[in-house]
């Protein structure tokens, strides 16, 4: 579900901008291993056609519950996975078919932020080695004689003392890694980086400086960001556009006051009412939506609109026909039949 009409950069509203990241019918199918083979083979639809992009200098938020394809459609997008069916663009071009240089130089440009910070770092490996490590790969970027002094001046950009280069992850705090984590993503001046969970591992206090730091960054350098989260007031205060995932399909997509304050999807409104920072909307309650049942199969998923088996609003239509977006402004989408009323809620 893409709305390439209007985009918004840093908060304020702006012209619409090429993609600097696309991803076109992209799906990731992953067959079920068994011992027997009787029947056909099943397969784990973890991403089941989803269209999104990513424009320079924004940040676009995903949001969903565990098992909605987040992190699938972060390996995805950086060129961690080949998809099954679909296309991957960067800059125009398909990542997964570029040979040689080219691929070299869009391997710089898309970079990855973990989820935990301590096991992204090698244990065995000082800062300096750690945030210098991409200039190994990468020596056109920073020839060997001037990286000690690059490595400090990254240090000291993501808030680190620059004197403790020679010090292992183990001596610095939850917070501290994920900046050293942060340091080495942004090494090689990349365009893009992807940020799976990146403060879910990290304690309340610090998450809202790192989040700080990220968009801070953002500004200096010009970078762009997939942001991955399930804490809604940190993607609401770091996105420029929010997209809503449910069993491997982007259910919404909007601008992200569109996306919280005129939700257009049943799930999306209970996702938010889940959050107690959330439940003021235009100065008015937002109603608890307890939704229920588990989240089904991505194996075997429901005939019509997925999401049919916990939604309160669902009908029969719902059972048999598989919704299209519905347009609710020229920024804003949702995959829901009754999209309008929701949002109209």
């Amino acid at each position: 579900m893409s709305l390439p009409e209007a985009t918004i950069q840093n908060g304020t509203p702006g012209r619409a901008a090429a993609p600097l990241m696309e991803m076109q019918g992209i799906k990731q199918h992953y067959p079920v291993h068994r011992h027997l083979p009787i029947g056909p083979q099943k397969v784990v639809k973890a991403l089941d056609g989803v269209d999104l992009d990513v424009r320079p200098g924004e940040t676009m938020g995903v949001i969903g519950e565990s098992g909605c394809g987040k992190s699938t459609l972060a390996r995805v997008m950086s060129g961690l996975e080949k998809p099954t069916e679909g296309r991957v663009l960067f800059r125009g071009q398909d990542i997964n078919e570029l040979k040689g240089a080219e691929k070299r130089e869009m391997r710089r440009n898309i970079q990855l932020i973990f989820q935990d910070p301590f096991s992204s770092l090698n244990p065995r490996m000082t800062v300096e080695e750690l945030v210098g490590e991409p200039f190994a790969i990468h020596s056109e970027i920073e020839p060997r004689a001037g990286r000690r002094n690059k490595i400090r001046e990254l240090l000291e950009l993501v808030g680190l003392n620059p004197d403790h280069a020679d010090r292992y992850p183990h001596n610095f705090s939850g917070g501290q890694q994920q900046r050293i984590g942060i340091a080495r993503g942004i090494a090689l001046n990349p365009k893009m980086l992807i940020c799976d969970e990146p403060v879910s591992a990290l304690d309340v206090s610090v998450r809202a400086q790192i989040v700080n730091l990220l968009d801070t960054l953002q500004k200096e350098l010009g970078l762009s960001y997939l942001f991955i989260a399930h804490d809604l007031q940190i993607v609401r205060h770091i996105s420029d556009r929010v997209a809503t995932m449910y069993l491997g399909k982007v259910v919404e997509l909007g601008r992200y006051d569109e996306v919280y304050d005129r939700t257009g999807h049943p799930y999306t409104q209970a996702l938010l009412s889940a959050a107690p920072e959330l439940r003021k909307n235009d100065g008015a309650d937002r109603e608890r939506i307890v939704l229920q049942g588990d989240p089904p199969s991505p194996i075997d998923p429901p005939s019509g609109c997925r999401f049919h088996t916990r939604c309160p609003l669902a009908q029969a239509m719902c059972v048999d026909q598989e919704p299209e977006p519905v347009e609710i402004s020229g920024t804003h989408a949702a995959r829901c039949h009754f999209a309008d009323t929701v949002s109209a809620q």
